[in-house]
């Protein structure tokens, strides 16, 4: 008699979760915001919570639980910044390049996080440690240039200080 196999994880953020369990909250939280304004826009938030990103088996069951085409859905996602279709790594850095971030460094960060880490913008380093994004603004113009790990705000950043600033995330 052969053995039930086992139920596959989901790969996640935080690297926690099954796929049924994931699907059931998925549920919950479609049920929970049905008929409300921006519903849609709410369960794609807490499918990204939950699995860390937005993989098309779950773009795919939402649109069918939802009765929406799955073309709203990507353009949705597509067009808010928050949504992401490919796994972000453990910690997200965003870097400024909003204009006055940029004529005060923001670009030699970047330059910094691509050499010391070989991380490309929009790219996870090959760990799964960091995730590397720019930004237009932080709304943080008088302490330019400003980056960010995570939620954590660093201002004034020089390009020397970088690897420090990541090392305490690593």
């Amino acid at each position: 008699m052969a053995k039930p196999k086992a139920k596959e994880a989901v790969p996640t953020a935080a690297g926690r979760g099954t796929a049924g369990e994931i699907f059931r909250q998925v549920q919950a939280a479609i049920e929970e915001n049905r008929g409300k304004a921006g519903a849609l826009i709410r369960v794609l938030q807490q499918a990204q919570i939950l699995i860390g990103y937005l993989p098309v088996p779950v773009m795919q069951a939402i649109a069918r639980d939802m009765q929406v085409p799955l073309s709203e859905i990507y353009g949705i996602i597509s067009f808010y910044h928050f949504f992401t279709t490919v796994p972000k790594g453990k910690h997200v850095v965003q870097v400024c390049l909003g204009t006055c971030c940029y004529v005060r460094g923001g670009e030699r960060i970047l330059e910094v996080m691509k050499k010391e880490y070989g991380i490309e913008p929009e790219g996870t380093t090959t760990d799964g440690k960091y995730s590397l994004e720019t930004v237009r603004c932080l709304g943080a113009c008088a302490l330019a240039p400003v980056a960010t790990v995570d939620t954590q705000v660093y201002r004034k950043v020089k390009p020397t200080q970088v690897k420090e600033l990541i090392s305490k995330y690593g």
